[in-house]
């Protein structure tokens, strides 16, 4: 299959179970030493839900805007790719961008000439879907390595929901242990504070010292966010509710778009407790509670609210 005069690989998500199994047990990536320390580009995470107009013309704004912005649509996560990388391209393409779809199995990221379809592009876009279907084919890839540059020399990244939950570079995959056990992500009870339970993986590093939680509110994902960052209180926990947006620019802040907000919790000076059970508790963990419009500096933990 070919779009935009690019070559589409067919079934690029045939993923051996051992494959995940050896990407949830590695760390993040290591930092690559021909880039920039600090990233010239631009990250756009949606928590999900509705890509409003705004958001997208956002990002098409800084991949370089209309008729400028060259952007490879990447929908590896999907369990339809080829279908939902038509839609995505299409609604970019709406937007005054040139858009091209990015399909390609692990083997084939892995070599040269598939970093090279991404020279020239301004933008990257990650759909929604399943998140370690995008790691298990990217991850420690000449294809990733493109990707950080492009980032680093100031491209825009930007992800929805699965496409969001990458961008960091530790990942909430969604599974929790033991595996069968359901309570309170999928029942009728509130899952426990606690080591262990949550399944955290290498992502693919575009936010170092985060870890990114999406449909945050909508779907009560608190204590999920909090364990994982209880048991790394190096990382801020940053959940995205959906039909809104974090923008990270190159100076470092973090600014809130769109309909609802983002939490931040930030373990980094907390006092963390490991109790029986394994069951967790914390004192001075700091919350922040960020609306649309409102800015984050990360480094301090300062936010400022937006003015009415």
């Amino acid at each position: 299959m070919s779009q935009g005069g690019i070559t589409l690989s067919r079934n690029p998500l045939a993923i051996p179970a051992i494959a995940l199994a050896a990407l949830v047990a590695t760390g993040p990536a290591p930092a690559a030493t021909d880039r920039p320390a600090t990233p010239q580009g631009s990250l756009i995470i949606v928590g999900g839900g509705d890509r409003t107009n705004k958001m997208m013309r956002r990002f098409v704004e800084l991949a370089g805007g209309a008729g400028a912005a060259r952007v490879a649509v990447v929908p590896l996560a999907s369990s339809e790719p080829e279908a939902t990388g038509a839609e995505l391209a299409a609604r970019m393409d709406s937007l005054g961008a040139r858009t091209f779809v990015f399909l390609a199995g692990r083997a084939e990221a892995q070599t040269a000439a598939a970093a090279r379809r991404l020279d020239s592009v301004t933008g990257i876009w990650f759909t929604g879907g399943d998140q370690a279907r995008i790691t298990a084919v990217l991850s420690r890839t000449a294809t990733l390595r493109a990707m950080l540059a492009r980032y680093h020399g100031g491209a825009v990244i930007g992800g929805t929901s699965a496409g969001a939950a990458i961008i960091s570079d530790s990942m909430i995959t969604g599974n929790q242990t033991p595996p069968g056990d359901t309570t309170g992500y999928y029942g009728d009870e509130y899952p426990a504070i606690a080591r262990d339970r949550i399944q955290v993986t290498a992502g693919l590093g575009f936010l170092p010292g985060a870890i990114v939680d999406q449909h945050f509110i909508r779907r009560e994902r608190h204590n999920r966010l909090l364990s994982a960052v209880l048991e790394r209180p190096s990382l801020l926990g940053v959940g995205i509710d959906e039909n809104t947006a974090l923008e990270v620019g190159p100076d470092g802040r973090w600014r809130v778009l769109g309909e609802s907000g983002v939490i931040v919790y930030d373990a980094r000076r907390a006092r963390v407790a490991a109790l029986g059970r394994g069951k967790l508790g914390a004192t001075d963990v700091r919350v922040h509670l960020l609306p649309a419009g409102a800015v984050y500096e990360p480094g301090s933990g300062r936010g400022r609210m937006p003015v009415r």
